[in-house]
This record gives structure tokens, C-alpha cells and sequence, in this order.
């Protein structure tokens, strides 16, 4: 009973490694469509595990907004608010630096979000078309397996060390 509330980050990690294991397979494979549903998953499912970890954390302190529906709800700190656990400051401060490994986590996963553009250019001649079609199939954004499975096991022993001293008191 008391382990309850760490399944849905614990699947979560699971289910991230099994993604990591297919779109390696479709890398070998050379195939684009599944590798990009891997990647698609595998960043789903990280994502899940943050949310997981931070919804462990709020939940053990009680603090407001403990079953927010995004991670950046909980690793936003308004000025009112006092401050965070210590876990979660540490998220924040994670989240707010653009070369770790969480402000990635959370850049690749907004990423998903985003709507195909065409790169943007500056307009030097009147007869060109004012609206350019956009493909689905244009280039992704480089990520590497490698570097997810980084994240994954970054954001385990993250959550092993969290769990370790929330339940030391």
C-alpha cells in the first residue's frame, strides 16, 4: 500500500525503456516512420515518469496543486508561493538551466506539440507566394537514443535518491 503511489512513475519508466528498445530496433531496421513513433513514446513516457515524480513529491509535502496535469505547473514557482521542498527546488533549478538534461526533457517534449513551420527567411522578392506549404515529412530535430536513455536513467537514479530521503523522516 504505501508503494501505491509510485507505480505510475515506476510504469512509466518501464514502459520508456521498452520505446527506447524499439526505436533502436527501427534505427537498425532504417526505418523512419517507426523510428520517430519511438522516439514520440519513449518522450511520453519520460514526460509521464517527471510528472509521476513531482506528483510523489507535492503529495508527500501536501503542497497545493499536487495532481497538476503538467510538469511545468509544478517546477514554476510564483512569488508568492514560499518555497518548494527541496526536491523540487532542485527540479526547478534543473529545469531552468538550458543545457541539463531536464530542460531538455522538457524542450524535446513541448517539441511534440508544435505545429510543422517553414524555416523562416526574410522576403526579398514581391512575386513569391505569401504562404508556403509544410510537410509532416520535413527533417526532425536531431535526438539520439543515446541521449534519451541518458535521461531515462538520469531521471531513475533522480527518483531513487528522491524516494530514499522522503522516507527517511
Amino acid at each position: 500500500m504505501a508503494h501505491e503511489r509510485y507505480t505510475r512513475t515506476n510504469q512509466k519508466l518501464y514502459f520508456a525503456g521498452l520505446a527506447l528498445s524499439s526505436w533502436r530496433r527501427a534505427e537498425e531496421q532504417g526505418t523512419q516512420g517507426p523510428v520517430q513513433a519511438e522516439r514520440e513514446a519513449c518522450l511520453f513516457h519520460l514526460y509521464g515518469a517527471l510528472l509521476g515524480l513531482c506528483h510523489e513529491i507535492a503529495g508527500y509535502y501536501r503542497l497545493p496543486g499536487a495532481n497538476a496535469a503538467r510538469v511545468e505547473l509544478l517546477l514554476t514557482r510564483s512569488p508568492q508561493e514560499s518555497s518548494p521542498s527541496p526536491e523540487l527546488a532542485e527540479l526547478m533549478e534543473l529545469a531552468g538551466q538550458p543545457q541539463s538534461w531536464l530542460a531538455q526533457l522538457l524542450a524535446a517534449h513541448a517539441a511534440l506539440f508544435e505545429p510543422p513551420r517553414a524555416p523562416a527567411k526574410a522576403k526579398t522578392d514581391p512575386s513569391l507566394p505569401l504562404i508556403e506549404a509544410v510537410g509532416v515529412d520535413d527533417e526532425v530535430a536531431p535526438l539520439w537514443a543515446d541521449e534519451v536513455a541518458a535521461w531515462r536513467q538520469q531521471l531513475k537514479e533522480l527518483t531513487l535518491r528522491y524516494r530514499e530521503s522522503l522516507t527517511e523522516w
